[in-house]
């Protein structure tokens, strides 16, 4: 599997000491539908650009950006890219963000450059990779990759390796747990018994506080080199892993060292 390191420009050097395969998250769409770029080296050439909607209200003229997307995309000689589009409340979608990926995908394509979008954005345009994420609560993660290659096809996805690090108070009943960062996660790990969930494809232990038992459910090397494998198995042949979240992981990710 090809695996991607995402990272922003300020952490370029670390990625590259990883690995030769890189997303950079460089780029967001700004008021009216403006393309803003942090700085990269001028001469930086290959990989993916990486595009945010964190502060786009609207997508206003979704043609104009289109165009702008593919322009410096072979300018920079990337080779496609990965629209990281917030899901509304309830995974619904935008439609602005909809009509932007309907203008986008076919632009890309022309010149053999790909489209990643998240999976609740996958029915916009059948030109487009989907990325499913890997981080689950509930379920099997073996059954959700099985739904989605039939659904979609293999060669149309790739996995979102997001880092799950989650403490859930019980009862949970929304399912949405609370983040932590790796350092609370080692605090709260201290002098536990640390379990395998099989079917979440994850490590797991309990703890007591006030009165309550939670539930943390976390990713390490292990876990994330396991769903790589489970992603292989079904004929997926994409990946993204993300720093910060997996800086402490990237030797044995993508060197097999540790």
């Amino acid at each position: 599997m090809t695996l991607y390191l995402t990272a922003a420009p300020d952490r370029l050097a670390q990625a590259r000491a990883a690995t030769a395969q890189l997303a950079h998250a460089a780029y967001r769409i700004g008021l009216g539908s403006q393309l803003l770029a942090a700085p990269l080296p001028a001469a930086l050439r290959g990989g993916l650009m990486v595009v945010s909607d964190r502060q786009a209200p609207t997508v206003e003229q979704p043609e104009p950006l289109a165009r702008q997307l593919v322009r410096v995309c072979l300018r920079r000689g990337f080779s496609g890219v990965v629209l990281d589009l917030e899901e509304l409340p309830e995974g619904r979608w935008a439609e602005d963000r909809a009509a932007l990926i309907r203008q986008l995908a076919p632009l890309l394509g022309a010149y053999g450059r790909r489209l990643y979008v998240p999976e609740i954005y996958a029915a916009a345009s059948p030109e487009t990779v989907v990325l499913l994420c890997t981080a689950l609560s509930g379920g099997s993660l073996q059954g959700r990759l099985e739904e989605t290659c039939a659904a979609y096809g293999a060669q149309r996805l790739a996995l979102d390796l997001e880092r799950l690090m989650m403490d859930f108070p019980l009862p949970c009943p929304s399912g949405e747990g609370i983040r932590l960062s790796r350092e609370e996660l080692a605090i709260r790990m201290q002098g536990r018994s640390v379990f395998y969930a099989e079917d979440l494809c994850a490590r797991y232990f309990t703890y007591r506080r006030g009165g309550q038992t939670h539930f943390v459910l976390f990713d390490d090397a292990g876990t994330l080199r396991r769903k790589i494998e489970m992603g292989q198995a079904l004929g997926i042949r994409e990946g993204f892993v993300m720093l910060p979240e997996v800086e402490d992981l990237t030797g044995s990710l993508f060197t097999g060292e540790g």
